[in-house]
């Protein structure tokens, strides 16, 4: 199974990514991981990503299109994907679908989740990263903690700087304009499933799963 999460920054696609990496064991590829691992190393494409990032804006087309396909052709993907980030407009949704024709993939859909922009920058401005190994955690997960719960590190917490209200107001305003098309791209090959992303955690879980049954009712059991 091949799996598009898609939604505002800060709307759940990480946490609900993981939940269905474990159900449907298959990796969950995050276009952000990616990027800031990217950064992190320092080359040339990290760096121009990182400042791009932390302007609040989207990384180009072409940048994004080359990690994706490098990565889907990875032995890790043989077996189904969880895409989250990425595409973030029609033209990369275009670039996606006829990858996917190259890898002979139909079983495939996207999962829009969705919050208001209030909700979402109350959700971001109270997250925190571990500058260790970037794992990225809401105040109430580490509201006692000094180390960090993945990796170890004490006292490595930091609020990032794309996590900024003036930067997140910047990117909800991108989604609207430039990521938004892409939901009706895939509405109209009906392999959309859309969900309230302002539920308890467990409760999407269980509608994207619903939702997945509708349009893959051989792939997912009933029970």
């Amino acid at each position: 199974m091949h799996l598009i999460l898609f939604g505002a920054p800060g709307v759940g696609k990480g946490t609900q990514a993981k939940i269905l990496s474990q159900k449907f064991s298959i990796p969950h590829i995050s276009t952000g991981d990616i990027l800031r691992e990217a950064a992190r190393a320092g080359s040339p494409l990290g760096l121009e990503a990182k400042k791009i990032m932390n302007e609040g804006k989207l990384v180009p087309d072409e940048i994004m299109i080359g990690i994706i396909k490098e990565t889907l052709f990875q032995k890790r993907c043989k077996n189904g994907f969880i895409l989250d980030g990425y595409p973030r407009t029609t033209n990369q949704a275009e670039a996606l679908n006829n990858l996917f024709k190259k890898l002979s993939i139909n079983d495939y859909a996207l999962i829009s989740i969705e919050a208001n922009d209030d909700e979402i920058v109350k959700r971001l401005t109270t997250r925190r990263a571990c500058k260790v190994c970037g794992t990225i955690f809401s105040l109430a997960e580490i509201d006692t903690l000094i180390k960090c719960p993945v990796c170890g590190s004490e006292n490595s917490f930091y609020h990032r700087k794309d996590d900024d209200e003036e930067v997140i107001r910047t990117r909800l305003e991108v989604f609207k304009s430039s990521t938004r098309p892409v939901k009706d791209f895939y509405s109209s090959e009906r392999k959309l499933v859309e969900i309230d992303g302002l539920q308890p955690i467990e409760m999407v879980s269980k509608q994207i799963i619903s939702g997945l049954k509708s349009i893959f009712p051989e792939l997912i059991p009933s029970n």
